[in-house]
């Protein structure tokens, strides 16, 4: 059997690959287009593909012998799922090792945010450091605070977590059935998405993009939060809608952001990179040499079994297997 892998990856990986399949590999730390992301798949039974790599419907049905994308990342909007579980093609993404990691950077912008440690770290480069002042770089605490969590998933939970070192009231909105006993572990409140945001000093987002979180973040729910609020994004870049954030900081409605996801990516609203209270990142909230690694390993694992007439312990779309067993 032929794989594809559409970036240069884990060397690891790429082994295991190769022992048990025909692997052609993009050597160019690039996005390739459609068509020759098209072309390299056309003859391949199985890809290990990057968020950035948009398999649609078209992509689909012009490679017949696909029979698995495995997605190196735990989200999987780049997939058009609906139709390749139509076409008979197992999707996998990797969940649940970039939890922890990714905890820990929400909190890094939370806390860079908020004491504006890249604006004084630009300060003290250019040699404009002469003194210490009592009103220099002032921001804003974190012990003691309320943060609001938008989904209390795994990431949520581990957010949640690290709160509590900082005696932080920890509230938060999901859709979603949450165990009792969680809530309970965590010491966490459920509240209205409209309260959350009025009542919230630290503003995360932890939701998946689906069209009802598109624009969660808007005019009009950016209007409802304190003027000294801070928002951070790790999640993905449309939940916000960048345009109303630009208006929202401009106009002092918030305090400032973190974004580690764009709505564009990788293009960026441009008034944003002159904004000083908005701290910009370059999706790199899972960028830990353990972490990439093991999702890495996770997605050529996903591929092997699948390829292999073994169920992927990461499937997306199991009604995919469910046809293929009857």
């Amino acid at each position: 059997m032929k794989v594809y892998v559409t970036r240069p990856v884990f060397d690891g990986a790429i082994d295991r690959l190769r022992r048990e399949f025909e692997v052609e590999l993009n050597t160019e730390d690039r996005i390739l287009t459609k068509q020759e992301l098209t072309a390299h798949l056309r003859d391949k039974d199985g890809a290990l593909t990057l968020l950035t790599d948009a398999i649609d419907l078209e992509l689909l049905q012009s490679t017949p012998r696909l029979k698995v994308v495995a997605n190196f990342a735990v989200g999987f909007n780049n997939v058009a799922v609906d139709s390749a579980t139509k076409l008979g093609v197992a999707v996998t993404n990797t969940p649940g090792v970039l939890t922890e990691t990714t905890a820990d950077f929400a909190w890094t912008l939370l806390m860079a945010a908020a004491r504006r440690v890249v604006e004084a770290d630009k300060f003290a480069r250019a040699g404009k450091f002469k003194a210490w002042g009592p009103k220099m770089f002032l921001g804003y605490d974190i012990y003691g605070k309320t943060l609001g969590l938008v989904g209390l998933g795994r990431i949520g939970q581990a957010v949640a977590r690290r709160a509590a070192g900082f005696n932080m009231r920890v509230v938060f909105h999901d859709p979603e059935s949450i165990p009792d006993r969680i809530i309970k572990e965590l010491g966490v409140t459920r509240l209205p998405f409209d309260e959350l945001l009025r009542v919230s000093d630290f503003i995360s987002l932890h939701v998946p993009l689906f069209p009802e979180t598109h624009h969660l973040l808007n005019d009009h729910t950016f209007a409802l939060m304190k003027p000294t609020c801070i928002v951070i994004n790790t999640s993905r870049g449309p939940v916000v809608d960048e345009k109303a954030l630009v208006s929202a900081v401009r106009d002092g409605k918030i305090a400032g952001a973190g974004l580690d996801v764009f709505e564009n990516e990788p293009e960026i609203e441009p008034e944003l990179f002159a904004m000083e209270n908005v701290i910009l990142a370059p999706h790199i909230a899972s960028a830990s040499h353990e972490t990439r690694l093991r999702m890495c390993m996770m997605a050529a694992d996903n591929l092997i079994a699948a390829l292999k007439g073994e169920r992927p312990p990461n499937l997306v779309n199991p009604e995919v297997w469910d046809k293929r067993r009857k």
